[in-house]
């Protein structure tokens, strides 16, 4: 037997859905058959699954997909339920258990929801239960979402410590081109860095029924990377693909980080992918040497500028004074104290001393490749 792996799949609408756009029970049928196949295996498995809005428009009376939010929020309340029923049927007929979690980028923004979703997936996983994650569209605007499930996917096997991310889409991996448009475009079967070469040849979304795209997968593998996650981008419908993707054998690009499993740990997972930075505060260059070659702490005689209104132990970027970005830190001051005592030595003049930033709190962002956005 293959050793125990906790393994993320994320399904696509289109991996779920028919032409006409309800959900195909042939096509979850198979796609849990696979699962099942994997938890006899002994593998821990967690679903990331769309497919709430694409399985539940045409119910609320849409000829097509809706793009106002409170149509496709309707949507969602509706192919929700009708998703999770079939993927209850179908486990249940196996004999596993699903749950169903639904997320939204609040939840992982704060620490202690952060956190407290972690303890929740673990003993679900621990007790043998199939978690089927996505977002909560039914309640989440535009401000407050991921984007899609890619990104979504890639945080949740960051925060469940996975083995590997399988991501299932339209296209059977990352070629060097868009090879809808360059019938020449080569697949490319391994991938160890995310290039500015890779990144400019990811296109646009493939299908009219999901909302994600390579360039979201690609932000999502930038993730898994970062965090030391091996994944796998695969074509769904190919029979056999998600074991032939934990075995290694499938046809697909495999996204493998340089030092699997020796990523950053869940604090800094937390800073980098999840926090929302609420502010600024620029250094000079004796700290940011400090910090991006030596993850040195920040002290206030260093500090050139604060900008915004922050509390004790938020979350701030880091900028030389240049304007370009650092880092990111959680500060144990406030923005006022911050403006107060910035360029003196406080050494002592806190009963703690603390840095303004300590390193256990830093996430340089030159220690490795961080998605756009965070």
């Amino acid at each position: 037997m293959t050793n125990k792996k906790r393994i993320v799949i994320k399904i696509g609408s289109s991996s779920l859905t028919s032409l006409h756009g309800e959900i195909s029970r042939r096509k979850l049928k198979r796609i849990v058959e696979e699962v099942v196949e994997l938890k006899e295996e002994g593998h821990e498995v967690l679903l990331v699954s769309s497919g709430a809005v694409a399985a539940g428009y045409r119910k609320l009376g849409c000829v097509d997909r809706p793009t106002a939010l409170t149509e496709k929020q309707a949507a969602a309340s509706i192919g929700q339920g009708l998703l999770m029923e079939a993927y209850s049927e179908y486990f249940l007929s196996h004999g596993y258990v699903a749950s169903q979690i639904l997320i939204t980028r609040s939840d992982f923004s704060d620490e202690k929801r952060y956190m407290n979703a972690r303890n929740t997936l673990k003993i679900l996983l621990d007790r043998g239960i199939v978690p089927i994650v996505n977002e909560n569209d039914t309640v989440t605007i535009d401000r407050l979402k991921f984007g899609d499930n890619d990104t979504l996917s890639a945080k949740v096997a960051g925060l469940v410590d996975a083995d590997q991310l399988i991501i299932m889409s339209d296209i059977d991996g990352l070629y060097d081109s868009d090879p809808r448009k360059n019938p020449h475009a080569e697949l490319l079967l391994n991938v160890h860095e995310i290039t500015s070469e890779i990144e400019d040849s990811a296109g646009d979304p493939g299908t009219g029924v999901g909302t994600g795209g390579m360039k979201s997968k690609i932000e999502a593998f930038k993730i898994t990377m970062a965090s030391g996650i091996p994944a796998f981008l695969g074509k769904s419908g190919i029979k056999g693909l998600i074991g032939d993707a934990v075995s290694g054998t499938a046809k697909g690009t495999y996204f493998n980080p340089s030092m699997a499993g020796d990523g950053l740990d869940h604090r800094k997972q937390w800073i980098a992918f999840n926090s929302g930075p609420e502010g600024s505060v620029t250094v000079n260059d004796k700290a940011k040497t400090a910090i991006v070659e030596h993850s040195g702490e920040l002290h206030a005689q260093h500090v050139l500028n604060v900008s915004g209104r922050f509390k004790h132990g938020a979350v701030v970027r880091l900028k030389d004074d240049r304007g370009e970005e650092i880092g990111l830190g959680i500060v144990n001051y406030s923005s006022e104290q911050l403006s107060n005592f910035r360029g003196l030595d406080v050494t002592g003049m806190d009963g703690n001393a603390k840095a303004i930033v300590d390193s256990e709190g830093l996430v340089c962002r030159l220690d490795f490749p961080m998605p756009a956005g965070v």
